[in-house]
């Protein structure tokens, strides 16, 4: 309904979805064991070339950022650029930070971890946000958003420490969205480890709760 970085409908704005356009859904929860701040976005019908690049284009830059390895007392600002990379190739861009801190029944914007200019360098055991995005006005937005913990990340060389991260928000990415031919090998062997994990991890509870159909969904859109 806007591409906009954040956005409420009003009762005056709201309307019918369609299967002829994308929709981003911005999802979170306070649990005991965590915040969530999770963001898919979604084409049920045929996206245009433009659509499927640039949100292939933006899953570029989060899983470029997200499988990142640094030295440890990296400021976030210093890496962010790799999650707009595959965007600035092609002249695209996004207008808000790259990621925030995430708290625990807190905010979830939370200080002061992060990838502005004035956050704190990064150390293992932060939560953040990684969400590039990009935005088209009058036509569509996109936006993927995963949390990230800050963890120790094993190098060739084994001097210490550096720093990595590890996705922590086990939902699948859209397939129908994915132009496979502009991904790396690197990115396609992370792709599917991160399917592999999703597999692992949420497909049991599904199997528990006898959720069915949402298992049958899971295996689908994490094939390899």
């Amino acid at each position: 309904n806007a591409a906009l970085a954040h956005y409420s409908p009003s009762n005056g704005s709201s309307r019918t979805l369609s299967v002829r356009e994308m929709y981003l859904f911005d999802t979170g929860g306070q649990y005991l064991d965590g915040t969530t701040d999770i963001t898919r976005t979604v084409h049920w019908g045929e996206p245009t070339p433009l659509q499927k690049e640039a949100y292939t284009r933006v899953l570029m830059g989060n899983i470029d950022l997200s499988r990142l390895v640094f030295p440890s007392n990296t400021a976030g600002r210093t890496v962010e650029s790799f999650a707009r990379r595959a965007l600035w190739d092609v002249g695209l861009n996004y207008g808000h930070g790259t990621g925030h801190g995430i708290g625990n029944f807190l905010s979830v914007h939370e200080w002061p971890v992060g990838f502005q200019s004035n956050n704190v360098p990064l150390e293992a055991g932060m939560f953040t946000s990684i969400e590039p995005g990009y935005y088209r006005d009058g036509e569509f937005g996109i936006r993927i958003e995963d949390v990230a913990l800050v963890v120790e990340a094993q190098t060739e060389s084994g001097e210490k420490p550096f720093l990595t991260f590890e996705v922590v928000s086990l939902v699948p990415y859209d397939r129908n969205l994915i132009d496979l031919s502009l991904l790396s090998p690197e990115q396609i062997r992370y792709l599917n480890s991160y399917y592999e994990r999703i597999r692992a991890h949420v497909g049991p509870e599904l199997r528990r709760q006898r959720l069915e159909e949402a298992y049958a969904w899971l295996q689908e859109s994490t094939e390899p």
